[in-house]
């Protein structure tokens, strides 16, 4: 019998006020798959008293969905938004540049955490307080997905911002990701100032046209 997905609860903050913890974080990033852009990380105190209902992991929100519930936690809970360019991430690698960017937001709260609730298994060297890596914990976490959806709907709309500029890859659809449309865009109008140059697909372009 196939189980059933349970939504993210409050458990894990729960535990960790218990034991003296009593401003918890959850941090998540955005935008590790794509070809361009930035990747994005936010940090989300949430009140317990006030916690937005139908949060989950941004990937299984519609856009919409995922604009309301941000707006929503952006009235009632403590956020910050950070990032690492296009630059850090082939400097330093996407992963790394994806724990700095959670770094940032954990660091641009108002004010730090007791301990910070980071999605996925690393944790960002930078921290300077106590965090537990939690696996899927989009999905498991509601600071963590309240942290995704945030993330998300704001890389989201960089992604728009940045479309106007450079018409034709279609970033206000794809975000950036890389689509059969904006792969096809890459090699009839060439790489932007907002491509990872590190990334493969665009690397052999640049490769491609030094040839």
């Amino acid at each position: 019998m196939r189980k059933i997905a349970l939504p993210p609860n409050f458990d894990f903050e729960t535990r960790l006020t218990g034991t003296g913890a009593l401003r918890v974080a959850g941090t998540d990033e955005v935008g590790r798959g794509p070809l361009a852009g930035p990747v994005v990380a936010a940090a989300v105190v949430l009140d317990p008293r006030a916690i937005p209902p139908g949060m989950n992991d941004s990937k299984t929100l519609s856009r919409k969905r995922r604009a309301r519930l941000a707006a929503q936690i952006m009235e009632v809970a403590e956020v910050s938004i950070a990032q690492a360019t296009v630059a850090e991430i082939d400097e330093m690698n996407i992963l790394q540049a994806s724990l700095l960017a959670m770094e940032r937001a954990v660091a641009g709260l108002m004010h730090l955490p007791d301990h910070v609730l980071v999605d996925g298994k690393w944790i960002p060297q930078g921290l300077s307080m106590p965090a537990t890596p939690l696996i899927g914990g989009d999905g498991r976490c509601l600071s963590i997905a309240a942290a995704s959806i945030v993330a998300k709907t704001w890389r989201d709309r960089v992604m728009v911002d940045l479309a106007q500029q450079h018409p034709g890859y279609g970033w206000e659809t794809n975000a950036g990701y890389p689509s059969k449309a904006h792969k096809a865009a890459l090699r009839d109008l060439g790489v932007t100032p907002h491509h990872r140059r590190s990334f493969r697909p665009v690397h052999n372009i640049l490769y491609q046209e030094k040839l």
